[in-house]
């Protein structure tokens, strides 16, 4: 697994190093921000293609708006509050929200506004904290006394929008102090026996009901390093502007709002009148398609207490994103996937395309995801990915261009070599040849340019070349090797190739071959080992009958009988000599003569075992050796069926010849151990044959040792 590991990293080095090189970068304009807008854009545009949620019929807005202000005046009066507030509490909600600052009196009535104050128990008052930026607004003095305020402040990030919302905050006084939206909401998750906890993941996080809180970090998602003071969570909004059910205070104080718009609610008051100028931007805010849009300071805490809401009573998640060194990895493939697809592909109009359809699929797949709840990476995966892409395709055109040199460089170097010469890439494609190769194997440059073996010749014969090339790319040494080479004529020559690595300035690699025609050498070398085999067989054999001569015969002889002695077997020897031979010689001539030994050395053959040896010892003399004979008697039945077959006429061109033969027969180790003894007494007990009548079989004496 390390050796298979170790060959990867060493194959895909150069991916490694710019999918690494580039995503640093990307990773680094990312830290110091230069990303961030870009992020939160594409955040932006995936909130609005968030298909809108239906209208959250727990909570209703009552706004006063720019009519409500012509008929009112403004500020509105605490008289005008006071019986605004008392006809909503009349309807029985669960919380009223005012998201109007009271903190000085507005004649007339202010006193009623404070009895009001007093005796609607589930009333909650704003107040503006003082920050950095801006001072803070008091709340009402009622209501702050009897710890009944929330405060109104929203996060807002660089772009001037909310993505954002705060529940707890913790200024320099040292309380803790809840937004609005959290305070309306854990008076509505009151009733429902829901109050806060310690989350069981995390007993950090707060946790309502079925929701769970996860605090904002300042590194959170696109965010670098950004203020993340106080309790914040990512804000989750519902829709666009127009998301919750809203009356004027006009239809309020008419007694024209139907009594379950009211009970078991939250009612939200607050401004929509653009002379307020209490309006924020968010996610909606801008579009291509659209017109910019602002939403209500009311309706964005309206936006916050449902997400507080939903997630407690319904388990609507809200914004989930990955830790730091999950993106970093996530950055990371991506930025390999663009290097890799790019130098796999080596084209640029290919490279292009696939990037951006790649693009596109990330795009889609970032947005389904956020869908589920999960806000991901998208811009610096995309820049990654395209940079890596773009990286490669610029390293593979300059690697381009010096091979382009590289290539012209060496084919005024080679066309000067008379062997055929030829060099391939690491993907055994053919880069340069030179015109003494396009001669050898009969085709144009042009037509074996970028060609590989598999395209040129034979199947055995492309393995055994791809074979040879792997091993010095992977050896890095140099090669030499026999192979047969079938030029397009279909003529096969057999060529000695010498193979070794080359890298030029560029890092590009190398596989030069030098090719030698072997041909001629080797069938000189074929006829000279036929023409030896040849010498060598007619030192120990006959020319006359191509049977072993003297010298074999005595060689075949010493291994018989020493085989009969290890093995304890028996040896017979026969020695033949042919009847009136001579007198044939004479009288029908010394070609009828040689064709008659011929014939009978046919004879002999087609006769005997395998196993046994016929020799010609000189004129007509033969000999016969056969190992591992039983005993006498068998041995006396080859010679008779010897001397059967010789008696038989030969025909020999127009003469039919008979002839006969005399034979004697020695036995070891019965007759003798002795071989020189064996042969003699074979050769004596054939002239006794002879001088009892020929035509007949002997045995040789028993020799006393």
């Amino acid at each position: 697994m390390r050796a298979i590991l170790k060959k990867w990293l060493y194959q895909e080095r150069l991916v490694l190093i710019t999918a690494i090189s580039i995503a640093g970068t990307v990773l680094v304009v990312r830290w110091f921000g230069l990303l961030q807008l870009w992020e939160w854009a594409a955040f932006d545009q995936f909130v609005r293609w968030r298909p809108a949620e239906p209208i959250d019929n727990r909570i209703l807005i009552v706004e006063i708006g720019e009519r409500d202000l012509q008929k009112y005046g403004y500020p509105i009066s605490d008289g005008v509050m006071a019986q605004l507030l008392q006809k909503l509490n009349a309807g029985k909600p669960r919380a009223i929200g005012l998201d109007i600052y009271r903190d000085l009196p507005t004649q007339p009535g202010n006193a009623e506004l404070v009895q009001t104050f007093k005796t609607i128990p589930n009333l909650i008052g704003i107040e503006l904290l003082a920050d950095e930026s801006r001072l803070g607004v008091r709340p009402p003095p009622v209501l702050d006394k009897l710890d009944r305020v929330g405060f109104n402040n929203v996060v807002i990030d660089a772009d001037g929008k909310v993505r954002r919302m705060l529940l707890y905050t913790w200024p320099s006084d040292g309380k803790t102090h809840q937004s609005l939206a959290l305070k309306l909401a854990l008076l509505y998750l009151e009733s429902e026996g829901v109050s806060p906890q310690p989350a069981s993941v995390n007993p950090k996080y707060l946790q309502l009901g079925k929701g769970v809180f996860r605090p904002f970090q300042q590194n959170e998602g696109s965010y670098v390093r950004s203020d993340s003071r106080g309790y914040q969570i990512l804000a989750s909004l519902r829709g666009p502007v127009g998301s919750f059910r809203t009356m004027s205070i006009s239809e309020v104080l008419s007694d024209n709002v139907p009594a379950d718009f009211v009970r078991s609610r939250v009612v939200l008051i607050g401004s929509t009148a653009i002379s307020l100028k209490d309006f924020q931007q968010n996610a909606y805010s801008y579009d291509l398609f659209t017109r910019p849009q602002q939403i209500s300071g009311v309706e964005l805490q309206a936006h916050f207490l449902s997400q507080i809401l939903s997630a407690a009573l319904d388990g609507r998640g809200g914004i989930n994103v990955w830790s730091d060194s999950a993106e970093l990895v996530w950055i990371l493939i991506w930025s390999w996937v663009g290097a890799s697809l790019s130098w796999k592909l080596r084209s640029l109009s290919r490279s292009a395309w696939c990037l951006l359809s790649i693009s596109l699929f990330l795009n889609t797949t970032l947005y389904l995801a956020f869908l589920a709840g999960w806000w991901l990476p998208l811009i610096p995966p995309i820049l990654s990915l395209l940079g890596s892409g773009a990286a490669v395709v610029a390293s593979l055109a300059h690697l381009q261009e010096e091979l382009k040199r590289s290539k012209e460089f060496l084919l005024s170097l080679i066309d000067t070599i008379p062997d055929p010469i030829f060099v391939k890439d690491q993907n055994h494609r053919l880069l340069v040849l030179n015109q003494t190769y396009c001669r050898f194997i009969g085709s144009s440059l042009e037509m074996l340019t970028s060609k590989t073996d598999y395209d040129l010749f034979p199947k055995a014969e492309a393995d055994i070349f791809w074979e040879q090339e792997e091993l010095v790319l992977k050896t890095n040494q140099q090669l030499e090797n026999e192979e047969n080479f079938t030029d397009t004529n279909g003529i096969t020559h057999l060529i000695a190739t010498k193979r070794s690595l080359h890298k030029d300035a560029a890092g590009n690699l190398f596989l030069v071959g030098i090719i030698r025609d072997i041909t001629e050498r080797k069938l000189l070398e074929e006829a000279l080992k036929q023409k030896n085999a040849e010498l060598s067989h007619q030192a120990d054999h006959d020319i006359l009958t191509g049977l072993p001569n003297r010298k074999l015969f005595y060689e075949r002889l010493n291994q018989s009988l020493e085989k009969a002695l290890i093995n304890n077997e028996l040896v017979a020897l026969l020695f033949l000599d042919l009847d009136g031979f001579k007198l044939i010689n004479d009288t029908l001539g010394h070609n009828i003569g040689d064709l008659l030994l011929k014939a009978v050395s046919d004879r002999l053959k087609g006769g005997l075992r395998g196993s046994d040896t016929i020799s010609r010892l000189g004129g007509d003399e033969f000999t016969v050796i056969l190992p591992a004979i039983p005993g006498r008697e068998e041995a006396a039945k080859v010679a008779e069926k010897i001397r059967d077959a010789i008696k038989e006429p030969f025909v020999l061109e127009e003469h039919t010849v008979s002839v006969t033969t005399s034979i004697g027969i020695s036995l070891y180790p019965i007759d003798t151990q002795d071989r020189d003894v064996l042969v003699n007494n074979a050769d004596a007990a054939m002239y006794r044959s002879k001088e009892a009548g020929k035509n007949q079989y002997q045995f040789g004496l028993i020799v006393a040792e």
